[in-house]
């Protein structure tokens, strides 16, 4: 279900909240931006962003859990992150690419969030200095978790893998399936029971 947005409604002004606890954002600016964007409601089990497509859409949650994730010719799913309340989400390589998506972005609970098509995005990003300087600090997070996972799955065994991933989404694993959090991981979930079992007696 997509609605129109506007400044005053209480999506959009949690955007904001997000927004300008980086940078001051001007009312006008921060007015022109809402009229990119548009509420839309994700049920649970429903996709953002499907493999195959060309997206062309950047979402901000507003509530909700959505899993990236990709899947390889014998359907096993490998999830690449989880993107949960006050986050922004979009296909990013596919979007600036212009390529078809080779992740699936979907709903793990029913999510709330704001979406604007990115050329729209990136026109208004365009003319203020308050949205470069919010765009800068949302590309070095990124690039952050990035490198942070990558260490991770090279580095870390499993157990230090599962405790990062209890600091990094706190509160997660009690609301998603077992299944999603060892694909995470890289582990079964047999072997998820057996680290948390033994992290429970230690």
């Amino acid at each position: 279900m997509h609605t129109n947005t506007s400044i005053n409604s209480s999506e959009y002004k949690k955007y904001l909240a997000f927004i300008r606890s980086i940078t001051d954002v001007p009312d006008g600016e921060a007015e022109k931006m809402a009229g990119v964007f548009r509420h839309e409601q994700l049920n649970k089990g429903q996709f953002f962003v499907r493999a195959g497509e060309r997206p062309h859409t950047i979402g901000f949650i507003v509530s909700g859990i959505l899993r990236l994730y990709y899947l390889n010719d014998n359907g096993g799913e490998f999830t690449k992150a989880f993107c949960v309340e006050n986050e922004m989400v979009a296909a990013y390589s596919a979007l600036l690419l212009g390529e078809p998506s080779r992740l699936f972005i979907e709903a793990l609970e029913d999510s709330s969030l704001l979406v604007a098509p990115y050329e729209s995005y990136k026109r208004i990003s365009s003319g203020h200095v308050c949205w470069r300087i919010i765009n800068q600090q949302l590309t070095e997070t990124l690039i952050i978790k990035k490198e942070k996972r990558e260490c991770e799955l090279l580095v870390d065994d499993a157990t230090e893998r599962y405790v990062k991933f209890v600091q990094d989404y706190p509160g997660l694993e009690k609301k998603i399936k077992q299944y999603y959090i060892a694909s995470y991981l890289g582990i079964t979930p047999v072997s998820l029971s057996r680290i948390r079992s033994k992290l429970k007696k230690s």
